[in-house]
């Protein structure tokens, strides 16, 4: 526990990561307002005890559209990088241990992907692909694994040179003996870090992509569709794109803080 509060990053990473979570899973549950229910009466009016964050445009709550954008982007991050986590480390991990030509073929095809910045990659994959939720899971996974094939390839070519590793290879381990039992869990720090700076990213990517209409349709609320919808607002109703902009901007701080504190602990192991 000491240990922990010696860590900033950590401590106040998981105090932001938790906070975003728990808000995002008991939100909807203790504020009930409905956030698809329009109300013309209340058509930009500012934050009041009713609506604490205001309303939107069409009178709807920008609190409960919050929470309720809160849920899919953390949950659309959490299987991209899932996904890209799984497919980038069998990627890697054939790699370094097929090596040869095969290596070669398969990190020439990951320099390749690499070679475009991840974030126009993912514009024009959901540009022809087209909005939805599975479309926009397939551009962000697309950007995604690269990341995860290189630190697998990298600690497995460091990894299979140990000595446990030699050892058990002599006695006869098969090549899933040797990843699954003995390399693999000495991969799972550095990709714990990476998954961590992963769902930071990730929701960034997705607010930018919704941002763009090319995310979910309307008039399911995102972080990214509302400060879309905010910005021609800004000058008679701020509060529109605050909110969407301080979620966005502190999940993002509280992920990538988490990744730094983790980084930090299993540095400090090694």
């Amino acid at each position: 526990m000491k240990s922990f509060f010696r860590n900033p990053s950590l401590a106040i990473g998981v105090t932001i990561v938790v906070a975003t979570v728990a808000a995002a899973i008991f939100g909807p549950i203790v504020f009930r307002t409905d956030p698809l229910s329009i109300d013309l009466a209340n058509i930009l009016a500012g934050p009041s005890r009713a609506h604490p964050f205001g309303c939107d445009a069409l009178g709807r709550d920008i609190l409960a559209r919050i929470l309720s954008g809160a849920r899919l982007s953390l949950s659309i991050s959490t299987v991209v990088v899932a996904i890209s986590l799984v497919v980038g480390s069998l990627i890697g991990a054939t790699a370094a241990l097929s090596g040869g030509r095969i290596d070669n073929l398969i990190m020439r095809g990951v320099d390749i992907v690499l070679a475009f910045p991840g974030i126009l990659l993912a514009i024009a994959l959901a540009a022809i692909l087209g909005p939805g939720l599975i479309d926009l899971v397939i551009a962000l996974t697309a950007m995604g694994w690269t990341g995860y094939a290189r630190i697998v390839r990298g600690e497995v070519l460091t990894l299979r040179e140990r000595e446990y590793v030699l050892a058990a290879e002599t006695l006869g381990a098969g090549r899933s003996r040797l990843l699954m039992r003995h390399i693999l869990p000495g991969v799972v720090g550095p990709l714990a870090v990476q998954a961590t700076f992963g769902v930071g990213g990730i929701i960034g990517a997705e607010a930018a992509l919704s941002f763009l209409g090319l995310g979910a349709l309307p008039p399911t609320p995102t972080w990214g569709n509302m400060l879309d919808a905010g910005r021609a607002f800004l000058l008679v109703a701020p509060h529109l794109t605050t909110a969407p902009g301080l979620a966005i901007g502190f999940s993002i701080l509280g992920f990538n803080l988490l990744g730094d504190g983790i980084a930090q602990k299993v540095g400090h192991r090694a």
